[in-house]
């Protein structure tokens, strides 16, 4: 007769046992090698990285850049704390930061009030010069024209200075590869230290720090962050909660230690395979120390179970291994499923998010079934052997309770869980990017204030194609521009449009002796592109203008910076401005929206997209793992309803309290689909065990299921719920956001697996196939422990 899986289970256990320390010896080195690859490990610099290389945005925001000068800066807000920007003193300021700046390391451009290129007319000469010079010198009759010129620009209006003339700012453009993890260290150093000194030097004077590379480094340093300050907090958390529950030093001890293996075993991997962390994937960290807990606690409470109703120490672990090792696998494999699901996301950070800790959970299933087994039989324990007690523990007296009122726990679910679910459409989409971080994070800080009381960080950029080398200075091309430039500033929330049309009009106006009747765009194509010309050739060097036309003067940029506004607000801007150039301009300056606001907007709507079919996929797959390995297609089809109701009602709770989802939240669905999987595969094999074993009824089956992992369960779920309450302690919002979430989802399930899940197996599986076991065969197995021996 073949061997059963129990048996061979069993005999694997034992030799475990006798050969723990060469087990111990061995595991310990080959986990110390894989390690060793997180020498390798280094955070990704830009927000790029959120992308896919084929993703639309990302790919219209690359021709972009092919086309134009990358526009990614640092932005010096500079407020005088007597809130007048044009005073000899303040001028002398930003003027310092604006020399400073060029020194900047990668820094291709400089722009500010004071080195802003003011054109005048000399009789038929073309004055172009800086705004601001010897700023110190300045008389009032110099500072009030200075004044009067910046706040009727509307370069400058909204972009590098307030309507007010309060606060001012000086944009530093620096092109960065994206690939070096080291490259923003340089530039940002460099900015905050002059930053520093330009406030020693000038009492007064408050300098911010804002912009796409103060961005980039914000997102490295919320990883850093969360490296050193959540990541430890989860180890002390997760040590009390550990000890509390478990009232064990060595079986604590021993569960250290196997999770700080198998979080370090999925760096190695992720070391080894050149991936850079983020944000967003440095918390699998957090995740692999919270699942990994959940297969040391369920071997550990049934082997102390098995020690207080009298059974030897090594023979209770044997027991443990042997009535945990299928439900351990199948979690730990629907675990890894729905982690490997993120792989149908859209943004890299999340399928590195699913990848890391997917190899995180089945190191930590490894470790289970040989590091944990060989520390526990070398470690002492000590367990009181529990005394025959007249009062039945409390996870027994739940189960006759449940039992007791399975009508009503059913039906009251269902009511309840319309009732949540109900609310779920109330969710939005919304991924502004400055919201990311929290109030805490300097780069947050400054840069609501720069767009309280300066300018935006959401832009609109395009890209609009003149169908012809040197078409820009074409009259009509130049009209179409203008009046889709005079639209979007008609637009509310939209703060500082920069476009060609604006310096052209300019030029109009000089080169017919300043008069403001010729504030108007040239009406001569010839005429447009000499004056486009003579202004080019007076620009100095680093103030060209490559940052607006291509380089055969086909094509010109129109950049539109607006206020906070939320996700759906935007993108129906954005449509509402491709809209008007599909009505109002020849086809060939038909132009989408592009840049990071954009892709930012976009990625939530995709990542749901993507998600919805690969938490599908998910699905059918641990469904089928379920019925093949449970020997049941009706008990893998019933599983599905408790192992969905949590998220769904999760997210219907969101939708009631919060409302937006972004890209992150988007996935928890399917991130915690084999999180809430685990407690019901153990329920389900107690149950199932118990039919068909012990040869119990339905009843009789949710009884002992309660009597012999209720415990487990709790202990688990109480253990993962701290976890990600701890992640939502993460000053990204993004993985904050992630961990609230995740942990109503586990406390939903939970509840559904102690409430619904029971309600349903009576309700569909009955007393079909089975009889009823007898009274003194039902009280043969009250005592927990020999339950746990039995199963």
């Amino acid at each position: 007769m073949s061997e059963t899986l129990d048996q061979r289970v069993t005999r694997a256990a034992r030799w475990l046992i006798r050969w723990r320390w060469p087990v111990l010896v061995v595991t310990v080195l080959a986990v110390a090698a894989v390690a060793s690859g997180a020498r390798h490990l280094g955070f990704a610099t830009s927000y790029r990285v959120f992308f896919s290389e084929s993703n639309p945005e990302l790919l219209a925001f690359d021709a972009m850049h092919e086309i134009y000068s990358k526009n990614d800066n640092i932005l010096f807000v500079v407020t005088p704390e007597d809130g007048e920007v044009f005073t000899p003193a303040t001028l002398a300021a930003v003027e310092e930061i604006t020399e400073k700046a060029w020194q900047v390391p990668a820094s291709s451009r400089v722009d500010s009030i004071t080195n802003f290129q003011h054109t005048w007319a000399d009789a038929d000469d073309l004055i172009v010069e800086d705004l601001v010079t010897g700023a110190e010198d300045l008389t009032a009759e110099q500072l009030a024209r200075i004044r009067s010129i910046a706040l009727e620009r509307p370069e400058l209006v909204g972009r590098l200075i307030s309507p007010d003339g309060d606060v001012t700012g000086v944009s530093v453009t620096v092109q960065l590869s994206g690939e070096d993890p080291k490259e923003l260290i340089p530039p940002v150093s460099f900015a905050r230290q002059l930053a520093a000194e330009i406030e020693e030097a000038h009492p007064g004077i408050e300098v911010r720090l804002s912009g796409v590379v103060m961005l980039n480094n914000a997102f490295v340093e919320a990883g850093e962050g969360d490296l050193s300050s959540v990541i430890p907090l989860m180890y002390l958390v997760l040590i009390a909660v550990m000890v509390l529950l478990l009232r064990s030093f060595s079986g604590t001890f021993a569960t250290v230690v196997l999770i700080g293996m198998s979080a370090a075993v999925a760096m190695g991997v992720t070391g080894f395979s050149g991936t850079h962390l983020t944000p967003v994937s440095v918390q699998s960290i957090t995740m692999i120390l919270t699942l990994a807990i959940a297969d040391s606690i369920h071997v550990l409470v049934s082997m102390f179970q098995e020690m207080r109703g009298g059974t030897a120490k090594r023979e209770a672990l044997v027991e443990a291994i042997r009535i945990n090792f299928l439900p351990v696998l199948l979690t730990s494999v629907t675990t890894a499923i729905g982690f490997l699901s993120l792989n149908f996301s859209d943004s890299p950070p999340l399928q590195h998010l699913g990848n890391i800790t997917a190899v995180g959970v089945i190191a930590a299933f490894v470790l289970s079934m040989t590091l944990l087994p060989a520390l526990m039989a070398i470690l002492p324990v000590r367990v009181k052997v529990r005394a025959a007690r007249s009062k039945a523990p409390f996870f027994e007296r739940l189960g006759d309770f449940v039992v007791a009122r399975r009508h009503w726990m059913l039906w009251g679910a269902v009511a309840l869980i319309i009732a949540t679910v109900s609310f779920v459409p109330s969710n939005v989409i919304s991924d502004r990017f400055i919201q990311y971080f929290d109030d805490s994070i300097e780069f947050r800080q400054h840069t609501d204030y720069a767009v309280q009381n300066l300018t935006g960080v959401y832009q609109l950029d395009f890209s609009l194609e003149s169908g012809e080398t040197g078409g820009i200075s074409s009259p009509e091309y130049l009209a179409t521009v203008d009046r889709f430039t005079e639209w979007f500033r008609a637009q509310p929330d939209v703060l500082n449009v920069s476009a060609l049309t604006d310096t052209m009009k300019r030029l109009n106006m000089n080169m017919h002796g300043d008069d403001p009747a010729y504030l108007r765009l040239p009406e001569n194509r010839e005429l447009a592109a000499q004056y486009l010309l003579l202004y080019e050739m007076s620009l100095p060097f680093g103030l060209d203008l490559n940052n607006q036309i291509n380089v055969d003067k086909s094509s010109t940029r129109l950049l539109a910076t607006v206020g906070d506004m939320p996700t759906n607000e935007y993108l129906a801007l954005a449509g509402r401005a491709e809209e008007w150039l599909a009505n109002n301009a020849p086809p060939e300056m038909m132009a989408r929206a592009t840049g990071p606001t954009t892709m930012f907007a976009n990625i939530t709507k995709r990542n749901i997209e993507s998600m919805i079919f690969g938490t599908s996929i998910a699905f059918l797959l641990i469904s089928l793992v379920l019925m093949v390995t449970l020997r049941s297609w009706k008990i893998g089809l019933l599983s599905i309803i408790p192992n969905a109701v949590p998220a769904a009602m999760a997210f219907g709770a969101w939708g009631l309290l919060v409302g937006e989802v972004g890209f992150a939240v988007s996935v928890v669905a399917a991130m915690t689909l084999g999180v809430v999987v685990d407690d019901s595969i153990h329920f389900l094999t107690k149950y199932l065990r118990a039919r068909r074993e012990k040869e119990l009824d339905a009843a009789g089956a949710v009884r002992y299921a309660f009597r012999s992992v209720g415990q487990a369960l709790w202990v688990t779920s109480a253990v993962l719920t701290a976890g990600f309450l701890i992640l939502a302690q993460s000053s990204f919002k993004q993985n904050s956001d992630l961990g609230l979430l995740a942990a109503v989802t586990i406390v939903v399930a939970l509840v559904a697996d102690f409430t619904l899940l029971p309600a349903l197996l009576m309700w569909i599986d009955g007393d079909k196939g089975k009889a009823r076991k007898g009274a003194a065969a039902e009280s043969a197995h009250l005592d927990p422990g020999v339950a746990e021996g039995t199963a």
